[in-house]
């Protein structure tokens, strides 16, 4: 049983408080502690790492000296080093010079430079990691399907499903199927229609039934944030017709809701047996191309796929790891494209969310259930580790910059240079958000 997904209160404004919390504690803890242990191995001493801010709530002091402390806002953490003034990392003059060379060896502001460069990095870093394990534990899970076209499992249809597991497709409508991919090729150009021929090898005979149309208008996934969810739409459904008119297959799904220009649209659904109509309105979204770029599209917030479950195989642990690491930069490479059109204009600057949008996130993943929860987790620390590294002071890329500059001229910037660089950071970090908490309030 999905613990997460049998939670009925998980849509209201306090779960959703609670599952952003999680989230949110689970990526910052992740990224803080990066940037503690590398600093300790770097030889960097750290006084203190607390999960959140303000008053204290429970805390305990190591061996090392390093006090851990949970504290009672939630929305963030920190390290602060030995020779810290603040939570921000910014020098405590009086203290440094009163150390001795050795003594200054151990904080932040005294190791050398490779030694804070790589403790700074260690916090996104570590983000990306996580992302990356994440993904790639989900890969061992599930598994990632074979170069056959060969049945795993049939899914629940309002037909009768004659395709059976081990089932291996040769055929459909007398196109030969050399493999899963050529599957893909040869389904993609068929007319939907209310039935499909598929030759099949079903151990070791060759046979020829009437199956499902390839891509049935059936609802492999529900998008969070969505007008799906909203309407009560489940993974599983089948959509047998649009405002009255009966659809066959996926794509003249996509297409009548594309039509609909931003209208409501009825959709008449097929749930375990029983039938009913819900009547949803889509919603304008600006969707990433494999060219690259963005469309704006008219969705609903449904994922389609095939009328079976590929038969799956095993990866290997590198290979999971290869394809997380892969899924990461791509959530990077989208990301940053999306900045850039926003910049530009290309895409509306709604796309941008603020606190409000990224906790009713939360809370819409977790009621998807748990896997999707995790998975967002996942995306977000990607996120998170991604706009560290912007050059911005205040943040980690920031730091990094000056790391930069003193490895080109062999000294740091002075003390009342940074002290205005970091306002000005903290400043244009502060207008960003207040532009994202706008977006969440404002933007349909």
């Amino acid at each position: 049983m999905d613990f997460l997904a049998q939670l009925p209160s998980f849509g209201n404004a306090l779960w959703t408080l609670v599952a952003f919390v999680a989230a949110l504690s689970v990526i910052v803890a992740v990224h803080e502690y990066g940037h503690y242990i590398v600093g300790r191995w770097c030889g960097i001493k750290a006084d203190v790492f607390s999960l959140g801010f303000g008053p204290k709530l429970v805390g305990w002091t190591d061996r090392r000296g390093t006090h851990w402390q949970i504290a009672a806002l939630p929305f963030g953490g920190f390290v602060k080093f030995k020779g810290d003034a603040d939570a921000a990392s910014g020098k405590d003059g009086h203290a440094f010079d009163a150390m001795s060379p050795e003594e200054r060896r151990d904080t932040m502001h005294g190791a050398p430079l490779w030694a804070r460069s790589a403790t700074v990095a260690a916090g996104p870093v570590f983000n990306f990691a996580l992302s990356i394990a994440v993904f790639a534990g989900m890969v061992l899970w599930s598994g990632v399907a074979t170069q056959e076209a060969r049945v795993g499992a049939p899914k629940a249809l309002p037909t009768a499903q004659v395709l059976q597991p081990g089932d291996l497709v040769l055929a459909l409508d007398g196109q030969p199927v050399a493999d899963l991919a050529g599957f893909y090729r040869v389904a993609d150009g068929l007319t939907p229609a209310p039935q499909v021929r598929y030759t099949l090898d079903r151990a070791g005979r060759t046979e020829t039934v009437d199956g499902p149309f390839p891509f049935p208008p059936l609802a492999d996934m529900v998008q969070p944030d969505s007008a799906a969810q909203d309407a009560g739409l489940r993974a599983g459904d089948v959509v047998l017709a649009v405002n009255g008119a009966p659809i066959h297959a996926f794509s003249e799904l996509r297409a009548k809701v594309g039509a609909s220009d931003g209208a409501p649209v009825t959709l008449r659904i097929w749930r375990a047996g029983v039938e009913q109509d819900v009547t949803l309105t889509p919603r304008r979204v600006d969707l990433p191309v494999p060219e690259g770029g963005f469309e704006t599209r008219w969705l609903i917030g449904l994922t389609g796929g095939l009328a079976f479950e590929p038969e799956t195989r095993r990866p290997g642990v590198f290979e999971a790891l290869q394809l997380g690491a892969r899924q990461t930069w791509m959530i990077v490479q989208t990301s940053l494209s999306g900045l850039w059109h926003m910049v530009t204009g290309a895409i509306s600057s709604c796309n941008l969310r603020g606190p409000l949008g990224i906790a009713e996130s939360s809370g819409n993943a977790a009621a998807q259930g748990t896997q999707s929860f995790i998975w967002f987790i996942a995306m977000l620390s990607t996120a998170v580790g991604m706009m560290n590294l912007f050059p911005v002071p205040v943040l980690d890329g920031g730091h990094l910059v000056f790391h930069a500059w003193e490895a080109v001229t062999g000294k740091p910037p002075s003390d009342r240079a940074l002290r205005g660089l970091m306002t000005a950071g903290l400043a244009l970090l502060l207008t960003l958000m207040v532009f994202a908490l706008t977006n969440d309030l404002f933007c349909p």
